[in-house]
């Protein structure tokens, strides 16, 4: 769309930015409207301590933020004085190596220093209490209203136009698209695009078009201490000098006010804010942020009582001093910690950016502004997508569960296998009851249970071992939530058989005449072949960047089977949709799938199977309806983790009596159920990438190593364009195969090449122990450059270890085993 009439709902540092972004692009009729004056508008903006600390486990969020910084600096918003987080434990410490890794990987500087060190950054801290710390230089603090006040001078200079006090009500439409907003005063604003940033009421404004937006207003305490003559300086200016600090062993942050220190605290109870209650604006007099306003509610002090003992200990000099002024703050959380952005599928036109933290607020402006005229954002944000969320987790039980949990670990060391608690049991497959008579350990990935590893091979340890097969011990973090019992079920599925609940994997049935021509035009491969022919292939946006990988399976000259990798996968599809001709259903929670593979699986399978189902019947890559047992089954020669064998479809009602059917026939044939940390292991030894880990939309297929899933003989088909018109890529996907056998890392490392200085040239990006090679495989982003043979390095936590760029697959090259 070139030059649409936007009107943005929100002037704080989102919708400030946001009108800055987009009319630096040239879309210059903006309008925005605010409840609240203008610039403290009464939302989080206005009272937002500003800390920026750039370096998150996700790419994505860092990328945002440095974006961030980088503008408000420009501003002359933002005052760089330094980020540093301090451990008070040796868990906190190997964390901070953790982090210093992410911040390597993404390119943020920083470096991990000893506690005088820590000591000279921040006079006040008490040097014995620390046992290091980890300093970014270029983070600090944002001064958010005034990088508010100078994008909207910015915008207005180019044509946009701010409009305080005017509260929007209602959201208009026509024929199924966007037109415009009323206010509460009757005024009404025609508009191509409207964009809800209206931070903690963006979740009612959602509502009011039918749209759920899964956040919730949370209150977080904030004080200031009493003066500090430390804080004092000969011919100081009032500016802050010392770094932002993080006593995250504590969850407690500070920064200087003047003489005074602010001290932010999440060590509290979840305090969630019911917003039809929350104070509003009813004579538009709210025109400072030290003003009371909607955001900021009365302070409760018995819950400040541990962060301010615990501030003591750490910064002495507040023993004479006192909390002088305090706050409860309202800010945005989510069921998973990320901001939420996108279009509303339903209402062309609408889209929201909340649950936007000011560290983050211009990086996202810029992916909005970005996504609304051109498409598609450069960042991949699909960690902040709209329709990310499965169906239960939409619920308002669920959000609100899931959010005070994510404030109560704002903090927390998160290990990368560490899953919600509660709720949990939200999706379970028809074999949920065997698996637990098996003694399954359940990972849950979107609301699944899935199964980790099962109890019941315990018994394989002593046996492989025997065998030789090694089962290397493992330091305390990389050896939670885990068991070694996984590197007996991957070494068992590559010699005898397996059954694997593939349940979960996202499947959809699309259908109708024009079915066919629709899936050629979304996806790169070559779908239009004969009935019972399964294709790989992938699905780009406009830029050419990876938006998904898809098994497509055509049942019928009508009828086609697509296995997808979630929610956004329907999202894409549905926003594609033709008006008439196709028909796209998702079936996952009616249908189930046990994945059963190894070089017995036909053994296994065939005595029970109506159809013949050898090698020269039923081929690679190919689909067959037929029967196991009494059980109608859909059976696909495909298989993620490079074996014999066929991922075996059913309707949800037959799922446990072909479960047993097959389990029990296995018994002669010695078959195990296996779960998902093998098989992570098993599709890495055979090369095989996982959309969202391995490769996004920022990856086009070549430099991910699925080119070969583009058809050179093919038509158009959405992002070609692009993919003809781009330029070689600078870094690519490789193997690499660790050389010490006890290696292991979990992703997101750094690396570097082997022999050259210190300089960070990609990263990890999944990784899993082979049982076949005994070693250690991962995937890592790396310069084009580098060659197969190549050494190179990988930090983790406080270890370094030595790795080998690999050929693909790294396990069985030919790929004789899948075609047996």
């Amino acid at each position: 769309m070139a030059q649409p009439k936007v009107v943005i709902i929100g002037a704080g540092i989102v919708g400030t930015s946001l009108a800055d972004e987009l009319t630096a692009r040239g879309c210059t009729d903006v309008t925005v409207l605010d409840r609240g004056p203008m610039f403290a508008t009464g939302g989080s903006t206005s009272h937002a301590p500003g800390l920026v600390f750039q370096t998150n486990g996700s790419k994505t969020m860092t990328e945002l933020a440095t974006y961030t910084v980088e503008k408000f600096v420009e501003l002359g918003a933002f005052d760089q004085v330094g980020g540093l987080e301090v451990a008070t434990t040796e868990a906190r410490w190997t964390e901070l190596h953790r982090r210093h890794g992410w911040a390597r990987a993404w390119g943020v500087p920083g470096e991990l220093i000893d506690p005088a060190a820590c000591k000279a950054l921040h006079p006040l801290l008490d040097e014995r209490r620390i046992i290091g710390g980890f300093h970014t230089p270029t983070d600090g603090l944002a001064r958010a209203l005034t990088a508010a006040t100078a994008q909207a001078e910015r915008a207005i200079s180019r044509g946009a136009r701010f409009l305080p006090h005017q509260e929007v009500t209602d959201v208009l439409d026509r024929d199924g698209r966007v037109v415009g907003v009323r206010t509460a005063a009757g005024d009404e604003f025609d508009a191509d695009v409207v964009v809800s940033a209206a931070g903690f009421w963006g979740a009612q404004l959602g509502a009011r078009v039918g749209l759920t937006v899964p956040l919730v207003p949370m209150a977080h305490q904030y004080a200031k201490t009493g003066q500090l003559a430390e804080l004092r300086r000969d011919g100081w200016d009032g500016d802050p000098r010392l770094p932002i600090l993080r006593h995250q062993d504590q969850d407690l942050y500070y920064r200087e006010h003047g003489d005074r220190l602010g001290i932010g605290f999440y060590g509290h109870r979840p305090m969630p804010v019911d917003m039809t209650t929350l104070l509003t604006d009813s004579d538009g007099g709210i025109d400072t942020a030290s003003e009371s306003m909607p955001s900021m509610l009365p302070f409760t002090d018995d819950d400040f009582a541990p962060g301010w003992a615990a501030s003591a200990e750490l910064l002495p000099a507040l023993g004479d001093s006192k909390v002088e002024e305090g706050f409860n703050g309202i800010f945005s959380f989510t069921p998973d910690g990320f901001s939420i952005m996108g279009e509303h599928r339903d209402l062309p036109g609408f889209w929201v950016a909340e649950a936007v933290w000011v560290t983050h607020s211009a990086g996202v402006a810029k992916a909005m502004a970005e996504w609304i005229l051109d498409g598609a954002p450069t960042t991949d944000v699909h960690e902040c997508d709209l329709y990310r969320f499965e169906e239960p987790a939409k619920s308002p039980e669920f959000i609100l569960k899931t959010s005070s949990q994510a404030f109560v670990e704002v903090y927390d060391i998160l290990h990368p296998h560490q899953y919600r608690s509660d709720p949990r049991n939200l999706r379970v497959s028809p074999f949920h009851r065997r698996e637990e008579e098996l003694g399954a350990h359940f990972f849950e990935g979107g609301c699944w249970e899935r199964p980790a590893w099962y109890e019941a091979n315990a018994g394989l340890i002593g046996e492989l071992s025997s065998a030789g097969v090694d089962f290397p011990e493992r330091d305390d973090w990389s050896g939670r939530f885990y068991s070694p019992i996984s590197i007996a079920e991957a070494r068992w599925t590559r010699e005898h058989v397996a059954l694997y609940d593939m349940t979960p994997l996202t499947r959809y049935e699309v259908s109708g005449p024009g079915a066919c021509d629709f899936l050629q035009r979304m996806t790169t491969n070559n779908v239009d072949k004969r009935t019972g022919s399964v294709t790989y292939t992938l699905m780009l946006d406009e830029t050419g960047g990876i938006r998904s990988d898809l098994t497509v399976a055509r049942l019928g000259d009508e009828l086609f089977q697509v296995g997808a990798n979630g929610p956004l996968d329907m999202d894409w599809i549905r926003r594609h949709l033709p008006s008439t001709g196709v028909t796209v259903r998702d079936v996952t929670g009616a249908t189930c799938c046990v994945g059963v593979w190894g070089p017995r699986a036909r053994d296994l399978v065939a005595p029970l199977c109506a159809a013949d189902i050898s090698h020269e019947a039923f081929g690679y890559f190919r689909a067959l309806q037929t029967f196991i047992g009494s059980v109608p089954v859909t059976m696909m020669r495909v298989s993620y983790v490079g074996e014999l064998g066929w991922e075996i479809y059913a309707s949800a009602e037959h799922g446990l009596k072909l479960w047993d059917l097959l389990f029990d026939a296995g018994r002669e044939h010695r078959a195990i159920a296996a779960g998902r940390i093998a098989f992570n292991s098993l599709r890495l030894e055979k090369g095989y990438r996982a959309w969202g880990t391995d490769m996004t939309t920022e990856h086009q297929p070549g430099a991910a190593g699925v080119g070969f899933a583009v058809s050179a003989k093919k038509g158009d088909f959405l992002g070609k364009a692009a993919l003809d018109a781009a330029a070689p890529p600078s870094k690519v996907l490789r193997s690499i195969v660790f050389d010490d056998p006890t290696a292991v890392v979990l992703g997101k490392e750094p690396v570097t090449l082997a022999g050259a200085d210190d300089a960070t040239v990609g990263y990890v990006t999944s990784a899993g122990y082979s049982a076949s090679i005994g070693r250690s495989i991962a995937y890592a982003w790396l310069p084009a450059d580098v060659e197969v043979g190549d050494a190179v390095r990988v930090d983790y936590l406080t270890e370094t270890y030595g790795a080998t760029v690999h050929s693909e697959p790294v396990v069985d090259p030919e790929m004789k085993l899948i075609r047996r």
